[in-house]
């Protein structure tokens, strides 16, 4: 499992983490879940052949989850891309997609007829999910539950089960019963967290917002003390803090998050920084 993007929110600025991506290997295979900004650098920062590329899943359509999943596709394609991708998303992903392809289509019709690649739009195939049973594929078992992240309604936690080993990724969300369920005896759960302490500074930071954008952090994400609770209950065996808020405060580092975590969970703790690598 690699974090290859650990910051909540689509902003960057110098010194900052990156946007929501991740890599997730299986069963021999190499799951993307989610493409912010940066997810081609990341996974080819892991090594991976972005050729190879066959599984991709996006939780909801906030820029942050999916503003890179053309141009990974697209950079795929012209990196030797040759077989299928199944992308797995919300309703809306489709027609991403099919926008994608049109802002791109004198770009992908002169590759086709002047270098010989065989047609992008033959090669991608997108599947609108919901919650419940998602798929199977070589052993890999995933399902998806909605998730509260306001104003959205499809948003998603994903479940990714082996015979030996149980990922759970929350996705965005407020605090989920629902969620403890989903993730019983996870090996790895992967929340959102959210300090906050520190939204005041963020949103003052950010400066083309108001007050709803603390509105929407408050209603629509998790505080870290809620997060372990859920991994408490959820008897998960360890706990990987990722799409943090704030990611880029220099007054917030990684002792803020042990201490918001502290008394609330007591498996082992992970705070996320970009290119974690985490053992399954």
């Amino acid at each position: 499992m690699v974090l290859l993007g650990t910051k909540g929110g689509p902003a960057i600025r110098p010194g900052s983490s990156m946007p929501t991506s991740n890599l997730l290997c299986l069963e021999g295979e190499q799951i993307v879940v989610d493409c912010g900004l940066g997810v081609s650098r990341g996974l080819v920062d892991q090594g991976m052949q972005l050729r190879d590329l066959s599984l991709i899943f996006i939780t909801h359509l906030h820029s942050d989850h999916y503003l890179e999943l053309g141009p990974l596709l697209h950079t795929a394609w012209t990196a030797g891309l040759k077989t299928r991708v199944d992308v797995y998303g919300p309703a809306g992903v489709d027609a991403y997609w099919q926008a994608f392809l049109a802002s791109m289509r004198a770009d992908i019709d002169l590759r086709i007829e002047d270098e010989g690649r065989p047609d992008l739009r033959d090669l991608v195939a997108i599947h609108v999910m919901d919650a419940g049973h998602v798929m199977v594929r070589n052993g890999v078992a995933v399902s998806a539950l909605r998730t509260e992240h306001p104003p959205l309604v499809d948003t998603f936690a994903l479940s990714f089960k082996t015979d030996g080993v149980h990922v759970v990724f929350s996705g965005d969300t407020a605090p989920l019963p629902a969620l403890e369920d989903f993730a019983r005896g996870a090996d790895l759960l992967i929340h959102e967290a959210m300090l906050k302490s520190a939204l005041p500074a963020l949103t003052a930071r950010v400066g083309n917002g108001s007050e709803k954008l603390m509105q929407h952090l408050l209603r629509s994400h998790t505080s870290a003390h809620d997060v372990a609770q859920t991994a408490t209950r959820a008897g998960a065996t360890r706990l990987a803090l990722s799409h943090l808020i704030p990611s880029d405060d220099p007054s917030y580092g990684p002792q803020d998050w042990h201490d918001a975590v502290a008394g609330h969970y007591d498996g082992a703790l992970i705070v996320g920084h970009d290119g974690l690598r985490i053992d399954l």
